[in-house]
């Protein structure tokens, strides 16, 4: 590794959508950064459909035109499915607001993240793939350097100011520190592949994300139409009824399948790719965000639920934030926690009506569709939450009806009145 500097200002490990987009805005603000990614770029990553509000992180980062002349499909609503195949009417975004920033993208993340890598290279920092975090340096609590390894086996260290952890759910310091905690009620797991030649509906000038219960309610599926004629398949549940006590992945995959006619016709026709994956326990947060000179982004922060699409936005969003805060930090010589955590508040307040939305989900009686129609006022602030506008005032206040209403759903199902 001798083309890396024994020193920098920054070191940011991890070269996904979080990593890359901190990296790129600290270099431009002047200062030495060093990317590191373990894995060679481009490499596969799960996580396709994005939010629009992103646009504006894509806006700062100067990648709306790449993106724009991309292959990738334009994404432009949500729709839900309930368990006896009931469609929600689309939450089409431009119906809502009429300007681009409405719209977005369903993305191979090899290549999204490919490009965001290559675009932290242009802003000025100095990237490299295949080489692994081994261990940050702690130094009287507070984070003084990385030990690095190159898949050929070299190791040495690199002196910092301020370590960003973009690590994803590898969570190097939040494994080293231990204040990773999964969330109990969460513990979720998911198994996806692709299909080719798979139903496309294009009808709102654009693909959907479409979320599909299945019919017992103990699972649901996501369907994410993307370029190349391919379609993105999720099964999530519980981990411990999606994955112990069953057959192989592949098995279990086909019998949630069975139980989700939404799914099954939208595939009927389709050739199933040889891609099957699986992923567990993805729900967790941490304790601290912050410490002197080290800061923690993307899904090495935390990681809610893939039902809305929220990770990849999360992770632009904090990037950015921790960027400014780092940038700043490293122009006044302040590299404390206070400094470098101080975007955390507001963000994790934010994210909450996401989390509180992942919840009512969860809860099995979540009618997206009777919801709206009884509560017609909060048409707006759902769509604005499934768009990424968490930051929007008064977007919250939904939840002082739906709690309520939610209840009331969960006691007519438990006494046999829910119709």
């Amino acid at each position: 590794m001798q083309d890396i500097n024994p020193s920098y200002d920054c070191v940011v490990i991890g070269g996904g959508p979080a990593g890359s987009t901190a990296a790129a805005l600290v270099a431009e603000a002047g200062h030495s950064v060093l990317l590191v990614e373990r894995e060679k770029m481009p490499r596969e990553h799960v996580g396709e459909s994005l939010m629009p509000e992103s646009y504006w992180v894509f806006e700062r980062l100067g990648v709306l035109e790449q993106l724009t002349a991309s292959r990738f499909s334009r994404k432009v609503g949500v729709q839900f499915v309930n368990n006896t195949g009931r469609e929600s009417q689309p939450f089409f975004f431009r119906s809502h607001d009429p300007r681009p920033c409405s719209e977005t993208w369903h993305v191979d993340r090899a290549e999204f993240d490919k490009m965001l890598f290559d675009n932290a290279a242009t802003k000025g920092a100095h990237t490299r793939d295949e080489v692994r975090a081994v261990d940050i340096v702690m130094e009287d609590g507070r984070a003084t350097g990385v030990h690095l390894a190159h898949e050929g086996g070299t190791e040495h260290r690199v002196s910092t100011k301020v370590v960003i952890d973009a690590s994803g759910q590898q969570t190097l310091l939040a494994g080293k520190l231990g204040i990773r905690r999964v969330n109990p009620e969460l513990k979720k797991a998911a198994v996806w592949r692709h299909y080719r030649g798979a139903q496309r509906d294009e009808s709102g000038g654009g693909v959907k994300t479409i979320i599909l219960h299945t019919s017992d309610k103990k699972a649901w599926f996501w369907y994410i139409p993307q370029s190349d004629d391919l379609v993105s398949v999720g099964c999530v549940a519980d981990n411990d009824y999606l994955l112990k006590g069953r057959g192989k992945p592949e098995q279990t995959f086909q019998e949630e399948l069975a139980k989700c006619s939404g799914v099954l016709e939208r595939v009927a026709d389709a050739e199933a790719m040889d891609d099957l994956r699986v992923a567990k326990e993805f729900s967790y947060m941490t304790e601290q965000s912050a410490g002197d000179g080290w800061v923690l982004v993307g899904d090495a922060w935390g990681f809610i639920d893939p039902v809305y699409s929220s990770g990849v936005y999360f992770a632009l969003q904090s990037a950015c934030l921790a960027a400014d805060a780092v940038s700043e930090g490293l122009q006044q010589g302040d590299t404390s926690a206070a400094q470098l955590g101080k975007w955390e508040p507001e963000f994790k307040a934010a994210t909450n009506s996401v989390r509180k939305l992942v919840h009512a989900f969860y809860s099995g009686e979540f009618r997206v569709g009777k919801f709206v129609s009884e509560h017609p006022h909060h048409h707006g602030n759902l769509t604005d939450l499934l768009i990424g506008r968490i930051f929007k005032p008064g977007v919250a206040t939904m939840f002082d009806d739906l709690d309520p209403w939610l209840q009331q759903q969960i006691a007519e199902s438990n006494s046999g009145d829910a119709v």
